[in-house]
């Protein structure tokens, strides 16, 4: 993997975290990679306070943070923001993964 490339964030990711008053409330977008899910990584999103260590991505005001952990997996990533007629939710697009799930939320690399 080439870790020289950070994560970008979606300026509809940021819009949207302003929307839902993320930024007011002191928290910020977190985007971490755990073990699990059924293609054995999982993403887990969350809103959270930033920590020590985490890489920080801002735009309008918005905060998204990773963790260093899971950073490697998520060099060159995209973070977005998708409304559909099944639900609105943050994605992460990762050219990192091998192969994901139907849901979105798992993969493997």
């Amino acid at each position: 993997m080439d870790l020289t490339l950070p994560p970008t964030v979606t300026d509809r990711a940021f819009a949207r975290l302003s929307e839902i008053g993320a930024g007011a409330q002191g928290k910020a977008l977190r985007v971490a990679v755990e073990g699990g899910g059924c293609s054995g990584f999982q993403y887990d999103i969350s809103l959270d306070d930033p920590a020590e260590g985490d890489l920080v991505l801002e735009g309008a005001g918005e905060r998204v943070v990773v963790d260093e952990v899971s950073l490697p997996f998520l060099t060159n990533a995209t973070i977005d923001f998708s409304e559909e007629l099944i639900g609105a939710r943050f994605i992460v697009d990762n050219p990192n993964a091998s192969a994901s799930c139907g849901c979105g939320t798992s993969f493997s690399m």
